[in-house]
């Protein structure tokens, strides 16, 4: 009879770390804030010697826009997704600078691609109703990326500008679209 309580309470007590473990398919809060610190610490401030290859991009801001509620809806957190797949992509090249700390710069990368494959299946989800407008906006705006990247020779200068844009477009979704991460309790 024992034996059997204590099975019965191993059983238990199993089930009930399974469960109280982050979820997948959920973007995780306290890996964006992380990727957003590692961005912004790996370099350091905007450099004085490229302001002039400083080039205004417009931030698709409606691509991450709430409807009726703190509650992102699921196309809008698929744009959260799509983001994470552009910076990776961005950042796929072997053509970063060796001037940035190159450890913060490989965990930054290594956390960005956690993000998105344990939030792969949010793309089963999606609320489609929205999300074309927001595929868009995103598109631009990654284009335009891309384009002062190649237009610059993928120079130190035009990195630093790519930075300082996904700086803001991570602080953005951790000010605006905070509550619709999954945030853990733990410390």
């Amino acid at each position: 009879m024992a034996i059997q309580i204590i099975i019965w309470m191993s059983a238990f007590l199993c089930l009930v770390q399974v469960f109280s473990m982050p979820m997948p398919c959920h973007l995780q809060g306290q890996l964006v804030r992380s990727t957003h610190n590692l961005l912004r610490d790996m370099g350091g401030h905007f450099p004085m010697e490229c302001l002039q290859d400083n080039v205004f991009m417009e931030f698709p801001a409606t691509a991450f826009a709430t409807s009726g509620g703190p509650q992102l809806s699921s196309s809008g957190a698929k744009a959260i997704y799509e983001t994470l797949k552009n910076i990776d992509t961005l950042f796929g090249t072997d053509e970063l600078p060796t001037m940035w700390d190159q450890q913060k710069l490989e965990y930054f990368q290594n956390i960005v691609y956690r993000q998105i494959e344990e939030s792969k299946c949010m793309m089963s989800s999606v609320d489609t109703s929205d999300y074309p407008i927001r595929a868009q906006g995103l598109k631009t705006y990654f284009g335009n990326i891309a384009a002062v990247l190649k237009e610059k020779k993928f120079s130190y200068c035009a990195w630093e500008v790519v930075r300082k844009e996904f700086l803001y477009t991570l602080e953005f979704i951790l000010k605006h679209n905070s509550d619709s991460l999954l945030w853990s309790n733990r410390t």
